[in-house]
């Protein structure tokens, strides 16, 4: 698993409140980003507005932002979404059982991994991986 990019060719980071606004500009900046590189940018979209929508629902301290690192070497795109809420994490197998989690579904469907990293305290961060070559680069 490709859980740290060694080298980062292609960096993006911007931090943003933590709103359904926040997280729709997360969506539109890091789209508009992912152009300007010459990178597929449809899937990685919707995993993009799913953990950001997360970061400002479950992952809310009032306060505090946001952020989302786009990240990308010749080989893998990694999308980060650090939030303020280190002791909320994410169900990895995505239990159809509860009312919420239904978005990481999608991301476990359209990226190529995905997981958590707890920490600095008191954050956590998402992140999904998508493999560049599957693209034709």
């Amino acid at each position: 698993m490709n859980q740290e990019i060694a080298e980062h060719k292609l960096t993006f980071h911007v931090q943003l409140s933590a709103t359904r606004r926040g997280a729709r500009l997360a969506r539109l900046l890091a789209t508009e980003q992912l152009r300007s590189w010459g990178l597929p940018f449809e899937d990685p979209a919707q995993v993009i507005a799913e953990l950001a929508a997360n970061a400002a629902s479950h992952g809310l301290v009032p306060g505090r932002d946001f952020r989302l690192a786009v990240l990308s070497d010749a080989d893998t795109l990694r999308i980060e979404v650090t939030d303020a809420r280190g002791d909320r994490l994410p169900d990895p197998q995505g239990s159809g059982l509860r009312e919420s989690g239904h978005g990481l579904i999608l991301v476990d469907a359209l990226a190529d991994r995905w997981g958590t990293r707890r920490g600095p305290f008191p954050c956590k961060t998402v992140w999904a991986e998508f493999d560049l070559p599957m693209w034709g680069r």
